[in-house]
């Protein structure tokens, strides 16, 4: 029986990963610095940046979905995106080479092709985000490692991209930025909002995308694994609604916005060393913000995704049951 290989497999979206693949009767090995033992995968413990560890997870493997990295975005040490992100996905890519996989799918972000000015135009696979264009550490580092991909597609690889928009959902244990914010607003510790558009999905529609991208997508292309665009005060009117929780009313001018993910990033870095509660890229990409398009997906790989409401609903019941709402 084929094995497929998921780099990450204990987080967020890896964990769904493994779960769509279990569920067609695949077997799955995971490569996580997290211990996994409720995971339905053979684990193989470490971390990317291994060779050795690579080589062990990489060794009869059909398919490989690379998701492993920093999801957050702040780290202390901002070489740490690099690293991991980065040279580690180079590494894995040179790996699933040498071990002749059948294809990875790389699991990129919708950040880096937010245009530099933001507007309503719908975004598509057809953006060209340059480097220089990034607006902080993290991105840059999630560009660099999808210019690996494509230049390891044009050595001979079969590889592809797919660019995740917004992902929510349950199982979100490390609180990655958008269950984050959930958090953050259904607890009432926002006393206003930074206006924007995000594009919301089920992350388990995510997963059923990778899935149905290493079966059916092209080599060398780009898939965008969207949802519903929403408006950042449409989000909180239906959280109220769903939750009976107030939400903030009043929206925060950008420049006071700015200016305070400034503040608590210096705190972050200097004092606490603990993730802080926004950073300025992560402002900056929300000032970008702008509607995403994911037909080249739906068209070609059959994706499809639920109600977003319904999706919402399921965060915040998990949410609620892991204490993650406040009282």
């Amino acid at each position: 029986m084929p094995i497929d290989l998921v780099t990450g497999g204990a987080g967020f979206i890896g964990r769904h990963v493994v779960a769509a693949l279990r569920a067609r009767g695949t077997s799955v090995r995971v490569l996580d610095l997290v211990p996994a033992d409720d995971i339905d995968a053979e684990i193989v413990p470490g971390s990317i940046l291994d060779a050795h560890r690579l080589d062990v997870a990489m060794d009869g493997v059909r398919h490989v979905y690379h998701l492993a990295g920093i999801a957050q975005l702040w780290s202390r040490d901002r070489a740490d995106f690099d690293r991991i992100n980065a040279a580690g996905a180079a590494m894995v890519l040179r790996a699933a080479a040498a071990h002749r996989v059948a294809r990875v799918v790389h699991c990129s972000t919708e950040a880096i092709l937010l245009p530099k000015h933001g507007g309503d135009a719908l975004i598509d696979e057809t953006a060209r985000p340059a480097l220089s264009d990034m607006p902080g550490p993290y991105t840059r580092s999630k560009l660099k490692a999808e210019q690996a991909v494509v230049a390891a597609v044009q050595s001979g690889l079969n590889a592809l991209i797919v660019n995740p928009t917004v992902p929510i959902g349950p199982g979100d244990h490390n609180l990655t930025p958008p269950a984050a914010m959930l958090s953050m607003f259904l607890k009432g510790q926002s006393p206003a909002y930074l206006d924007c558009t995000l594009n919301l999905v089920d992350v388990r529609d995510v997963a059923a995308g990778m899935v149905l991208a290493a079966e059916r997508g092209r080599a060398g292309e780009r898939y965008i694994l969207g949802g519903d665009n929403v408006a950042l005060r449409d989000l909180l009117a239906l959280l109220q609604q769903l939750s009976a929780r107030p939400m903030p009313k009043r929206a925060v001018p950008p420049w006071l916005a700015l200016a305070s993910a400034a503040v608590t990033e210096f705190v972050a870095d200097h004092v606490t060393g603990r993730t802080p509660a926004a950073t300025q890229e992560g402002v900056r990409l929300a000032l970008r913000s702008g509607p995403f398009d994911s037909r080249k997906a739906r068209n070609e790989l059959g994706y499809a995704t639920r109600a977003i409401k319904d999706t919402l609903a399921d965060t915040i019941s998990w949410l609620s049951a892991v204490g993650a709402v406040g009282k």
